[in-house]
């Protein structure tokens, strides 16, 4: 299980990568040689969709991210639990309807042969590697969910000091 998690977060980090690559080749050929790559605003504003919803997969398990809670900080740690696991059904819930209508935007896309305006990529890829990724977070928040409630011992979460 760990195995997948870290995959998701590989491929959430080589998705940080092609846009800067994507944005630096860009920014390098404008201003050295004065080409612009065609299509290179659109692949970019595409790739940091699926950037978007693949870092949103990289982060919901780990649980991490920057947080502001006074009242989980300053709760016993039984109820620090309760707190995270009613936080994470909640964040189930929210992204797994996202997921859904976000399907629907990848159908529509593939329906309406959308492409872009300079290679005539068809559009409809880009959101589909977006889904795939918000899938990724309703899995990997589905086994956050159920490691928290049957195993939480197999949590890694960062030591969070308690406000003070």
């Amino acid at each position: 299980m760990d195995r997948f998690i870290d995959s998701i977060e590989w491929i959430a980090a080589f998705f940080v990568g092609i846009v800067a690559l994507n944005t630096f080749v860009a920014v390098f050929m404008r201003k050295f040689f004065a080409v612009t790559i065609p299509d290179y605003y659109n692949v970019g504003q595409f790739m940091l969709g699926i950037l978007i919803f693949w870092g949103i997969a990289a982060t919901s398990y780990r649980g991490s991210h920057i947080t502001v809670d006074l009242v989980w900080a300053n709760a016993t740690p039984k109820y620090q639990r309760w707190i995270d696991i009613f936080a994470t059904l909640v964040l189930l819930f929210v992204v797994t309807v996202q997921t859904y209508t976000l399907f629907d935007k990848v159908a529509d896309t593939w329906r309406s042969n959308l492409v872009t305006m300079d290679l005539q990529l068809p559009v409809w890829p880009f959101f589909l590697v977006s889904w795939v990724g918000d899938v990724s977070a309703v899995l990997l928040i589905a086994i956050r969910t159920y490691r928290l409630i049957m195993h939480p011992e197999q949590m890694h979460e960062p030591k969070i000091k308690t406000a003070e």
